[in-house]
This record gives C-alpha cells, sequence and structure tokens, in this order.
C-alpha cells in the first residue's frame, strides 16, 4: 500500500483538469495503460471524482461457495469493503470486465456516498442504475446489470492490486474521473501531474479561444511559434490563468 496521502492542494488542482490532460501527461512519463477502458460515468455530474484508491478485487464464482446465505456472513468481503473504505476515497473494483453481473447496486453505493467516499469504479455491471445515477456522488461502471454479483462473481480481496478495465490500480493511487471516463494517476506522481496539467488546461483553454477566433492549429497547437508563446504568455498575465 502506498504511504501518499493526497493533499488537499492536489486534490483541488485535479478537480480542474481532464482526464484527457492526464493521459497526455502520464503518456509523457511512458504510461500508457492508465485508462480505465469500458467504463461510463452512470450520470454525468458536474463536479468531477478524485479521491484514492481504496480496491475489491472479484474472483469468477464458483457455485458451491456463493449461494445467496454467503450474504449472512458479516465478513462478507463486498459488505466488508463498503463499511471500510475511507472517507475522500474512491471505492475501485475488479470485476475481470464481467458485466453480466452486478458488483453493486444503489443500496451498497448510497452507503458509500453517505459515508463520505468520494466515487466508485467498476469494470463490472450494476443494479438498481437510476438510483445510483441519481446520487451526488459520481459512480462508473460498464453498464446496467440486474443479476446479483453472486450468479459470476465472488468477492475475494480488499486493498490489493488489481486491474479494472486493463489498468493496474494499486491502494493509494489517485483516481480521476470525468464525463469521458477514469484515469489512475500513480501516487508517486499526483503532484506534479496534477500542476502540470492544471498548467495544460490553461493553454488549451488559450487555445480554443484562438481557434473560436478563426486561428489554425499549425505552430499554435503544440506552440512552436514563438509568436504564439508570446501571445499565450501575454493571455496568462491577462487572465491570471
Amino acid at each position: 500500500m502506498s504511504d501518499y496521502i493526497l493533499s488537499n492542494e492536489t486534490r483541488d488542482k485535479l478537480k480542474k483538469v481532464s482526464t484527457a490532460s492526464v493521459a497526455t501527461a502520464l503518456y509523457k512519463r511512458g504510461l500508457r495503460n492508465q485508462f480505465v477502458q469500458g467504463v461510463v460515468p452512470v450520470e454525468r455530474k458536474p463536479v468531477r471524482m478524485v479521491g484514492q484508491a481504496f480496491t475489491l478485487r472479484y474472483i469468477a464464482a464458483r457455485e458451491d461457495r456463493n449461494e445467496i446465505t454467503v450474504f449472512r456472513n458479516r465478513d462478507h468481503k463486498q459488505r466488508v469493503a463498503v463499511e471500510t473504505c475511507p472517507e475522500g476515497h474512491v471505492l475501485v473494483m475488479d470485476a475481470r470486465k464481467d458485466s453480466r453481473a452486478a458488483t453493486a447496486g444503489s443500496i451498497l453505493v448510497t452507503r458509500l456516498a453517505r459515508r463520505g467516499v468520494a466515487g466508485v469504479v467498476s469494470d463490472g455491471g450494476v443494479r438498481d442504475a437510476e438510483g445510483i445515477g441519481a446520487l451526488d456522488m459520481p459512480a462508473y461502471f460498464a453498464r446496467p446489470s440486474a443479476p446479483t454479483n453472486l450468479t459470476l462473481h465472488e468477492a475475494i480481496d480488499i486493498n490489493v492490486p488489481i486491474s479494472c478495465g486493463d489498468a493496474p490500480v494499486f491502494p493509494g493511487d489517485v483516481m480521476l474521473g470525468d464525463g469521458d471516463g477514469v484515469m489512475v494517476i500513480p501516487a508517486h506522481l499526483a503532484d506534479e501531474i496534477a500542476e502540470e496539467c492544471l498548467n495544460m488546461e490553461s493553454f488549451e483553454d488559450f487555445v480554443l479561444e484562438q481557434v473560436n477566433d478563426g486561428a489554425g492549429i499549425i505552430g499554435l497547437y503544440p506552440a512552436t511559434d514563438q509568436e504564439n508563446i508570446d501571445k499565450y504568455n501575454e493571455w496568462r498575465e491577462r487572465t491570471g490563468r
């Protein structure tokens, strides 16, 4: 588990940047597979999801181990994960990209929201999607799926390294979610990625303004012409960006 603790300063910075900017910044560092493939927001939210990863790993269910009575067990890993995911963290679930059954439903996700969890991500299914979408807390899943997790998934491990949508997720990594999906930021890079991407967002706002005014992108995006670099520096001074 990482010793990194996400600061309020870095959290606030990441809430102002996009998954696209983070993907580019990580790509510059040779990291190509940090985007959680195949998950979408249950409902788009006006705020970005930012929080450190607390993980739950599912394996394929074996029928004699996953009858409905297993929920009587107070140590059931799915239930324990819901009750122990720390405030401000994101519960990230590895369901082997199998969305034919749910990995959570509205009652469990509502409990996470009430406990102050920052979000939930699963590469499996979700039941009661309408109820989850009505919550303020962001949630990302592969698709709605009514069958209980017990039909296909067994919750087996809590807060261990997992793969979610082909992205490696280590406990303590920083999860960033927006309307496009979810990026996994390795914990040791979170602070520098946040600062770099905040500057990237500033530059892209400048570029979009220029493009809307009729400018072409060659020499502007990326800024390879000194004239455009000078314009950007003037724009930053004028706008405080």
